[in-house]
């Protein structure tokens, strides 16, 4: 459902318009909040759903998520249906510069264009609300040539079987599985997707179960809908979506409400792209966006809040071989409640003496919380190179990172973390890292660049513009930038 809204700007007419999308019977709600949206002008609200995340996995805590569609410029408004005296509120990312009016029972603001958000009433941040304004984009036909339409109910839950993929593959390649709203339970949890189809889940649907793309091609998974795993157990290792030694594969638009493995598992694969996935985690090794062996794989767009590492790029692991080269990395929202936000290098492999890892772009990337104590992980920005891996090529452009619980900025190093690797790491060379802004916290640690030995070496580190509060460092002392041992022409450009 939606409104429209006509509004004149000047000499522009500009529509506006909202969509929110039903909730099933039996979807997990919360109810610390109450949201409400409108078109700029328009009398009447339209209120969006509020359903239950798990975060944090040191101490499990329910927190928010609420997603609608706009388009124009709408008012938002927060209000609490039990007792809560607001005293402050913060819109993170900061950087985006919404400032909400504040009054002791409701909280407003405007938007004129989509944003992933976390609204803190009075600091909180394990109770936030994590509100996704997503972009109008419309649905396809259902009732088009070649779909496989896929119906649902609000009041009862349907299921998806090995059936579904029989009935698929008799439409023609390119065909298109249209999934309507409601909950459905995939049969023995995993729905291993066919090749050469696209899959559409509609606002309001939920998947319980997890989606695989094995020795697959050609699949594009897309819509509003989302895949619920809270009930799974942690050691049952379900991933939300797995892409193993598959090609051409698009996902975007899809939120994972806490898988108790990786959100997004990439493993020996090609021309992957991951677009505007949101996902929440509570559990250990609950990483996010994990990248093994791949090639020309973009991450662009969406929000993260993991219990382990948000997004991490490794070689050879498991039954993944080979290293990983041309990954690009934009336009995302990062959120650590353990371990590192950006994590690059530990895994490779280390029979063969290491794996290259090469060709990485991390660009326009908010950064929220980095929180760890355990010495050896640390780092908003880390690249550990282990299991005799060489990293190169490197780029770091346009960085905000917030004040965070602990850890450090960066920790570049090539390291033996006995943990995880049987050998040391082989080389770190070519890092660029420009216009990071930082903002400055109490639980920050000074950053570390450093080699293992003569023979395992940090070289040609450049870091260009670095902002602390605002103001431009001049100094890797400034930066809080330790320099140790086995390492060659790091340096940072002051001045303009």
């Amino acid at each position: 459902m939606y409104t429209d809204k006509i509004s004149d700007s000047g000499n522009n007419r500009k529509k506006s318009r909202v969509v929110v999308y039903p909730a099933p019977d039996g979807g997990a709600l919360q109810r610390d909040y109450i949201l409400r949206v409108r078109p700029e002008g328009e009398e009447q609200w339209q209120e969006v759903t509020i359903y239950q995340v798990k975060v944090d996995m040191h101490d499990v805590r329910h927190s928010s998520m609420a997603f609608f569609d706009f388009c124009g410029r709408v008012e938002v408004e927060i209000t609490f249906p039990r007792f809560y005296t607001v005293y402050c509120a913060d819109i993170r990312p900061l950087g985006l510069g919404i400032v909400p009016v504040t009054e002791p029972k409701r909280v407003s603001f405007y938007l004129d264009k989509a944003a992933d958000l976390s609204i803190e009433i009075n600091k909180e941040r394990f109770h936030n609300l994590h509100l996704f304004a997503g972009a109008i984009t419309e649905a396809p036909d259902k009732y088009g040539e070649n779909v496989f339409l896929v119906k649902g109910s609000l009041e009862k839950p349907g299921h998806i079987g090995d059936g579904l993929n029989r009935e698929i593959a008799a439409l023609p390649e390119g065909r298109l599985v249209y999934i309507e709203a409601g909950i459905y339970y995939i049969g023995e949890f995993i729905w291993h997707l066919p090749s050469h189809t696209k899959i559409y889940l509609e606002g309001g649907a939920i998947l319980k179960g997890a989606l695989v793309c094995d020795k697959a091609e050609n699949i594009h998974i897309y819509g509003r809908g989302m895949l619920y795993q809270a009930d799974f157990e942690r050691f049952s290792s379900v991933n939300g979506l797995r892409i193993s030694h598959s090609s051409n594969i698009v996902a975007e638009n899809l939120m994972f409400i806490n898988p108790p493995h990786y959100t997004v598992h990439l493993g020996e694969s090609e021309n992957i792209t991951i677009r505007h996935i949101k996902s929440f985690s509570c559990e250990g090794w609950s990483d996010g966006i994990d990248i093994m062996s791949c090639k020309n794989v973009t991450v662009e767009g969406g929000f993260l809040r993991t219990s382990d590492d948000c997004i991490a790029i490794y070689g050879s692991r498991w039954d993944n071989r080979g290293g990983s080269r041309n990954i690009l990395v934009k336009d995302i929202t990062l959120w650590a409640d353990v371990a590192h936000p950006l994590m690059v290098g530990t895994h490779g492999d280390y029979e063969k003496g290491g794996d290259t890892i090469e060709n990485i772009t991390f660009q326009n990337i908010d950064i929220l919380e980095h929180h760890e104590y355990q010495p050896e992980y640390l780092g908003a920005m880390t690249i550990n190179a282990g299991d005799g891996n060489t990293v190169r090529n490197v780029i770091y452009r346009d960085i905000r990172i917030e004040p965070f619980e602990h850890g450090k900025v960066m920790d570049i190093q090539v390291k033996w973390n006995r943990d995880y690797n049987p050998i040391p790491g082989h080389l770190i060379s070519g890092i660029v890292m420009e216009r990071i802004f930082v903002r400055t916290g109490p639980g920050e640690e000074p950053s570390s660049i450093s080699g293992y030995d003569e023979k395992h070496v940090v070289e040609n580190v450049e870091i260009r513009e670095f902002y602390r509060d605002g103001k431009r460092v001049e100094s890797l002392e400034e930066a809080n930038i330790c320099v140790g041992k086995f390492t060659k022409d790091v340096k940072i450009c002051s001045g303009r």
